[in-house]
């Protein structure tokens, strides 16, 4: 009798008739039917639902890969599986393969972001450490491609076991991509969605190659440090400010603040003084040309004076390095305590090329020789 039970046992497993699979997880993406020996009893009924796909390996290799529907599973819908043992109690002969169901449903929300902060370049900030993360989602677009070259003979695949993979690959890409853009760094944080668009086109490729398909790629967030916020901010306000109606805002909050001190007749006294100060100033900005800036009357004063001359700069060679500029007068001082000296190249503004100093002309006074000639007798 126990015997009969044990065979009985046996061959309940032997022979299956149905195959399905029905995901009790959120996060499996492969799942290996399990049965005796691997064995499949002919014209066997194959179940495989919407978001599933069925691939069938044999001895090692890919035998076939099945789609949502309702298969029956026998030698002639099954060329591959040519493998066929007899069964010696005349059971319809069972062939051997295993079956693995491959989730593909979208996987989202899948979180990614960089370990440690990485380096870009800025032409007005240097090199500045960024960090980012986001959220992607994921399908299994070739089943068949997926299970042979990732899962191999794991039994139940999660999206844990792939994610770390992703992540890794998904930050290698991020990063080549950002540092390939070349955008000023404040604009990364403002540009996210163009960002993100231009990554999700540089990763699919890499995807792909493994069976998967990269449905979405979203950055939600690019950090920097403080300091460099602080700094952004700042210049993106200077670059934005009319500097001239800024300091006329500052001269009035400072006449203002003069008004009200309270501090006696000498501190009143200062305080108008400043303020006259001030609203002269802000006169001379804000009023036009040709009127006082105080009391709006044509100014009797004398024409103001033409500008200093500007002073002539020379660059010298010197140890085959280029030096200056410096003054005529300092030019002068290196010649005389021989710095340089009548051989030594110069060069100033206007000039077309590098010149020696003697065959300059308004340096040929260093050279000495230049006393006058004797008076001429009476």
């Amino acid at each position: 009798m126990d015997i009969f039970n044990e065979i009985k046992n046996k061959l309940s497993h032997e022979f299956i008739d149905i195959i399905e699979w029905l995901d009790p997880t959120n996060d499996t993406i492969v799942h290996r039917f399990e049965r005796y020996q691997n064995e499949i009893k002919n014209n066997a009924k194959l179940i495989v639902r919407e978001g599933q796909t069925a691939v069938f390996i044999n001895e090692g290799q890919l035998a076939d890969v099945f789609k949502p529907g309702t298969y029956t599973l026998n030698t002639k819908n099954l060329p591959i599986l040519t493998t066929l043992k007899g069964w010696k109690y005349g059971f319809d002969s069972p062939f051997k393969a295993e079956v693995y169901f491959v989730n593909t449903r979208l996987f989202t929300d899948e979180k990614w972001g960089t370990k440690n902060p990485f380096m870009l370049s800025d032409d007005r900030f240097g090199l500045v450490e960024i960090r980012a993360f986001g959220t992607y989602s994921f399908r299994i677009s070739d089943a068949g491609k997926f299970v042979v070259d990732v899962v191999g003979t794991d039994a139940n695949f999660t999206s844990y076991e792939i994610n770390e993979h992703l992540k890794s690959l998904i930050v290698t890409r991020f990063t080549d991509t950002v540092g390939e853009a070349n955008l000023p760094i404040e604009l990364y944080a403002a540009n996210t969605s163009e960002l993100s668009e231009t990554c999700q086109e540089v990763m699919q490729p890499e995807f792909g190659r493994v069976g998967i398909a990269l449905e979405r790629f979203y950055i939600e967030n690019v950090s920097m440090p403080e300091e460099l916020k602080k700094e952004i901010f700042e210049y993106s306000r200077l670059d934005k400010l009319d500097m001239v109606k800024l300091s006329q805002f500052k001269a009035a909050k400072a006449m203002e603040a003069a008004a009200k001190n309270e501090g006696g007749t000498a501190g009143a006294g200062m305080g108008m003084g400043m303020g006259f100060v001030l609203a002269q100033q802000m006169g001379n900005m804000m009023a036009p040309q040709g009127q006082n800036p105080v009391f709006g009357a044509q100014k009797t004063d004398a024409p103001a004076p033409p500008p200093m001359p500007a002073h002539t700069m020379y660059y010298y060679g010197l140890n085959g390095q280029q030096s200056g500029p410096v003054t005529f007068d300092r030019l002068k001082e290196l010649f005389a305590n021989r710095t340089i000296n009548r051989e030594t190249l110069v060069w100033k503004q206007g000039m077309q090329n590098w010149t020696a100093l003697k065959d300059v002309d308004e340096l040929k006074s260093f050279l000495g020789g230049n006393t006058p000639p004797p008076l001429p007798t009476a």
